[in-house]
């Protein structure tokens, strides 16, 4: 079944590649913009800003905490009863070094605050995070997709995989247009989106 979405698509592959071109044209605009440098890091209503931006095209639910129990294979995300208190708690954790970054982008994970896109909109409020805090971005293409979704599989019992992953990625060129928009490819990638390039989105 396809989410409803304003296009009212309900083949889910054609909503698939829709979402994909709209979302990730907005992604490259977040940036180029200069709009996603106007968040404040760590927030929730930054995350929120984020998803809302790259979504709002598609869904109404864009930018919106789910009012649903959602589930990834056995895994169940925080349930909707304790959801927004969740978020306050996860909201408030410290984020001044590396590992306190990465604990809160993990349990930002297991929240999963949003129906759809949550792995896209966080791991770009995980690099606002780090630029902020530290100076330094993931650059996403150094990471390989099975070793990512396996640690963050593994990350809210042991966050160490994860950890190792992202900080052997981290890169300074926290301004690089080239880096950015190469993490956005990746990062749908890991999630199963191939169709369109960013760059080639962006030129369209």
């Amino acid at each position: 079944m396809a989410l409803e979405n304003k296009f009212h698509i309900t083949d889910s592959a054609e909503l698939a590649r829709t979402e994909e071109k709209m979302s990730k044209r907005r992604a490259a605009q977040l940036f180029e913009s200069g709009y996603l440098r106007t968040l404040q890091p760590g927030t929730l209503d930054s995350l929120l800003q984020i998803h809302r931006y790259l979504f709002a095209e598609i869904y109404d639910f864009a930018g919106q905490v789910r009012e649903v129990n959602i589930a990834k294979g056995n895994f169940r995300f925080a349930p909707v009863a304790y959801l927004q208190e969740a978020l306050r708690n996860i909201e408030k954790m410290p984020q001044s070094t590396f590992d306190e970054i990465i604990e809160k982008y993990v349990e930002m994970n297991v929240a999963h605050p949003f129906r759809e896109g949550n792995g896209r909109a966080t791991r770009i409020w995980l690099d606002l995070i780090l630029c902020q805090e530290l100076h330094v971005v993931v650059d996403w293409s150094r990471i390989d997709k099975e070793d990512y979704l396996l640690a963050m599989e593994r990350s809210p019992i042991k966050d160490i995989e994860i950890k190792y992953l992202l900080k052997n990625a981290l890169t300074d060129k926290i301004n690089d247009r080239e880096i950015y928009i190469k993490g956005i490819d990746y990062s749908y990638y890991y999630e199963g989106y191939t169709t369109y390039k960013t760059e080639e989105l962006m030129d369209s």
